[in-house]
Formats: C-alpha cells, sequence, structure tokens
C-alpha cells in the first residue's frame, strides 16, 4: 500500500469515531435536554451527523448509492425537523 492509501484510511478511521462520538453526544443531549427546542435541535444534529455517517460509507466503499441516499435522507430529515418545530410551537402542522 502506499503512503497516500494508509493516510486516507488513517483519515477515514478518525473521521467515523469523530462523527460517531458527535452521534452519541447528540443522543445524550435528546434524552437530557432541558427543553423542547433543545431536543428539536440534538434531532436535527442526529440527522446531519447520520448523513455524515454516510457520506463515510460511501467514501470508504467507493460507491455512489450512499451520495444519492444522504441527499434523500437530508430533505427528509429538513422537512420532519421544519414539521416537528411548527407542532411544538403551534400545536398544527398543517394550516
Amino acid at each position: 500500500m502506499t503512503l497516500a492509501t494508509d493516510l486516507m484510511n488513517y483519515a477515514l478511521i478518525c473521521a467515523f469515531m469523530v462523527v460517531g462520538l458527535s452521534q452519541i453526544l447528540a443522543m445524550i443531549r435528546v434524552v437530557i435536554g432541558p427543553g423542547v427546542g433543545d431536543r428539536i435541535l440534538a434531532l436535527d444534529t442526529m440527522v446531519v451527523n447520520a448523513i455524515g455517517l454516510i457520506v463515510l460509507m460511501g467514501v470508504a466503499q467507493g460507491a455512489h448509492i450512499y451520495f444519492e441516499a444522504s441527499l434523500i435522507i437530508a430533505m427528509l430529515g429538513f422537512v420532519s425537523t421544519v414539521a416537528y418545530a411548527r407542532f411544538v410551537l403551534r400545536e398544527d402542522i398543517i394550516e
């Protein structure tokens, strides 16, 4: 293996660990968050972290399907965050 391949593998392992730790910390914030707004923000952060993990998996495996899946999850995560925030603020999603 070349030096560039070794560095890429180490960078991917480090990135997986950092994003995984961030996911765990966001999950803790969902559980012990003092308010509903903190929990909504933590759930949105978990969606972003999940997208990061999916993209890292795509880079590690060299498959393009992971990038398309991450775009779909990003759209669903945005819509669900907005819907949940509107429900909390107005107690009605559809006006």
